[in-house]
């Protein structure tokens, strides 16, 4: 079996990537051109608000560079969780982007759309019927959940990418996505192994972060064979086995299993082997099916609007006593604003702003201290009442051993408050057994510049 060769340009759509580097990515005559575009990474906002967290200019000139190669090689583009959270306007942000491309350079071409929008009536059938589970940590799931969230996608695995490029597609965009379908898809499709195919998806989906030095913004090789897969660097960069093995660990609960849409990963007997020249070979990667397909399912709802103000603490008197301060604050505001209908928070830099309770040395603060009073409401202005008095109250509270009457915070900007927008938390993270390839219509359009 002849070796497949991925071209992957960068970590996510829109981070970019050399022009240098991917010009070599191109000389080596790949057979695919695959690309991630999104994450839940960055939290639930975008999802629910229905943006994107990449940036549209930065987008639009990856995905010229990316359509042109493809389609002046005749090698098929697949890009997965368009616009960043995969849904259906971030799915139509994208398809306009591409569309713009194709007037501009005058390209013709077949597109394939994959949406990935999970209608609620579904998610509650597979609830009534036994076919939901929790993720670890995830919420209880009910009825009233599912009915009240703003937008919910599931992730696809290999078989609707599979049935778009069956369907003679020359570039796909595909909504919400397993990470490594997009790179999986094609070769699984020609009858590469699919634990090969499926973790080498998982290395090229974060381009050259996985080499040394790390970056997100430079493009990779991968090289699928028939008991191996070659990871090849396309700069100044290199890949080395434990480059390699520790991003394989990467985003993972167990060092040895990938679960995934349809089976796991099994990566027990898996051997990483330098090669020369920066490049790593790597082997024994095993797919094994699950009993059912399984999807994850990820749905966002809002919770109000956040109003946030950043204050810098430098006296070393209010610094000792921040544990008892912060709380008594909380308690005037309250007494003053009973009914604000909303959440407050304090965010701690120099202490705990990071890892919260779990901060082992919270006791031992900095000799300076960032607080970010993030306050929640059902309406903007109300936000902004809670943020703009719990401002001025830390602002002048006297705390005990409080030697100046002036300010206790110091801003670095004006105004000092600032509205941050529509708050949105996860409250679909499910999992949802279900066909595999009904929950995500393909749409095939001709495109024509």
């Amino acid at each position: 079996m002849p070796g497949f060769t991925i071209l992957s340009p960068t970590a996510i759509l829109g981070y970019g990537f050399p022009a240098a580097s991917f010009e070599r990515g191109l000389a080596a005559a790949p057979d695919l051109i695959a690309v991630d575009a999104g994450s839940a990474d960055p939290g639930p906002y975008y999802l629910g608000a229905g943006k994107s967290f990449t940036d549209r200019t930065a987008v639009r000139r990856d995905l010229a560079l990316m359509v042109r190669a493809a389609l002046d090689r005749g090698i098929p583009l697949v890009v997965g969780s368009a616009g960043g959270a995969g849904a259906a306007p971030h799915l139509q942000w994208t398809v306009e982007i591409v569309e713009e491309i194709a007037r501009t350079e005058m390209l013709a071409f077949r597109l394939g759309i994959i949406a990935a929008d999970l209608p609620q009536s579904l998610l509650l059938e597979g609830l009534e019927s036994g076919r939901v589970c929790g993720l670890t940590g995830a919420p209880a799931l009910d009825r009233s959940i599912v009915e009240s969230t703003d937008a919910l996608v599931a992730q696809m695995g290999v078989e609707p990418i599979q049935q778009a490029l069956a369907q003679g597609c020359d570039v796909i965009i595909a909504g919400r996505a397993y990470d490594p379908a997009v790179f999986a898809a094609l070769p699984m499709l020609r009858g590469y192994d699919p634990g090969l195919a499926l973790h080498l998806g998982k290395i090229l989906e974060c381009a050259a972060i996985a080499a040394t030095p790390g970056s997100g913004a430079d493009c990779v090789l991968g090289i699928l064979e028939e008991e191996r897969f070659v990871l090849q660097p396309l700069s100044n960069r290199r890949f080395t086995p434990t480059s390699v093995a520790a991003h394989t660990l990467y985003e993972k609960s167990d060092p040895s299993r990938l679960p995934g849409p349809g089976g796991m990963l099994d990566l027990q007997d898996v051997t990483f082997s330098d090669i020369g020249e920066g490049r790593v070979a790597v082997s024994g990667s095993r797919f094994v099916p699950s009993d059912g397909y399984w999807l994850k399912v990820e749905g966002a709802r809002k919770l109000g609007y956040r109003s946030i103000a950043i204050g810098g603490v430098r006296d070393p008197v209010m610094i000792a006593a921040i544990e008892t301060v912060l709380p008594e604050v909380r308690a005037q505001v309250e007494s003053l604003l009973p009914d604000h209908g909303g959440d407050l928070h304090f965010h701690v830099y120099g202490r705990d702003g990071v890892m919260g309770l779990r901060e082992p040395q919270r006791h031992q603060p900095s000799h300076e201290l960032g607080i970010v009073i993030d306050a929640i409401a059902p309406t903007p202005e109300a936000a902004d009442t809670l943020c703009s008095l719990t401002r001025s109250t830390l602002m002048h509270f006297g705390y005990a051993g409080r030697i100046s009457t002036a300010g206790n915070l110091a801003f670095p900007f004006s105004p000092s408050d600032l509205r941050a927008g529509a708050v949105y938390e996860f409250s679909v993270y499910h999992l949802l057994e279900a066909d595999p390839v009904t929950p995500f219509p393909v749409t095939i359009r001709e495109v024509s510049g």
